[in-house]
């Protein structure tokens, strides 16, 4: 048997080597994300006008019914818009996944197209297609229909620019998770007569929960973040969390209220996101 020789030496110079590699992102990481966060944190609970540590802020923000309607509507939207990301995009990864021919690689192309789409040439697109006096309502005036009532400017804007704005990364985190369903359990499932919504229950779904708790997750903390789209789509009153938060500092000169809602948000986000480290973190274990 051949015994290969490891240098002396060699397992105790890759301790200090892999810290110095990761010592810079680290302190980017500390400098830019954990440090801000802290010093909100202490500026929200030791606000200018207090002596020392107060809630003042908070039981503004969550005595305020303007505010908590606002933190209603954008827990609204991403559930709602959660779920129908999902509708939409499940049926496209499996489609992905299983077909075979040109025709998979045409809907793959127009899945992915929204990710090279930037989100304010997307909302221009909607107001031109779905606005008053749009495509829409043309195409129903030439036909002598009645006129739909548009979303633009409703809470239902957003939602439909976001679903279409996060299509692509879904669509590619369920097709990477659909990876691990094997094609011989789904050929032998068929064999013994398999309908495919058995196949679907039993075989392909236990194996998309972890991509599904992923794509949630991270669709979730997008969401929460959002701008463009519900600032350009949605309405004045109530507004999602990312127009309120930016009124809040430059038209209302409020930056320790601001600071307290995005401090809140912060907060919904870190539970998505501990949702989203043990999801992935049962993934690798699977």
């Amino acid at each position: 048997m051949t015994k290969v020789r490891v240098p002396s030496g060699a397992g105790e110079s890759r301790g200090p080597l892999g810290l110095l590699l990761v010592a810079v992102p680290v302190f980017l990481l500390g400098w830019m994300t954990v440090w801000p966060i802290l010093s909100g944190l202490v500026t929200t609970l030791f606000p200018k006008d207090a002596a020392g540590f107060s809630l003042e802020l908070y039981d503004r923000f969550f005595s305020d019914d303007y505010s908590l309607d606002n933190l209603r509507l954008t827990l609204w939207t991403c559930g709602v818009t959660s779920l129908i990301l999902l509708a939409v995009s499940v049926p496209l990864a499996l489609y992905l996944r299983f077909a075979r021919g040109p025709l998979a690689s045409y809907v793959q192309t127009l899945a992915m197209f929204p990710m090279f789409v930037p989100s304010i040439i997307l909302a221009f697109a909607f107001i031109r297609v779905l606005g008053p006096n749009g495509t829409v309502d043309t195409i129903l005036n030439a036909l002598g229909l009645a006129k739909i009532r548009s979303p633009y400017l409703t809470v239902w804007g957003p939602v439909i620019g976001l679903v279409w704005d996060n299509i692509p990364l879904t669509v590619l985190i369920l097709t990477s998770g659909l990876g691990a369903v094997p094609n011989p359990a789904i050929e032998a499932a068929r064999d013994v007569g398999a309908r495919p919504l058995t196949l679907f229950v039993h075989i392909i779904l236990p194996r998309m929960w972890s991509s599904i708790f992923v794509v949630i997750s991270l669709t979730i903390l997008g969401l929460f973040t959002a701008f463009t789209l519900p600032y350009v789509l949605g309405p004045a009153s109530p507004e999602m969390m990312g127009p309120f938060m930016q009124r809040t500092f430059s038209d209302l000169r409020n930056p320790e209220m601001a600071l307290t809602q995005a401090t809140i948000v912060m907060g919904f986000c870190i539970l998505f996101g501990l949702f989203y480290v043990r999801s992935v973190a049962r993934n690798r274990r699977d």
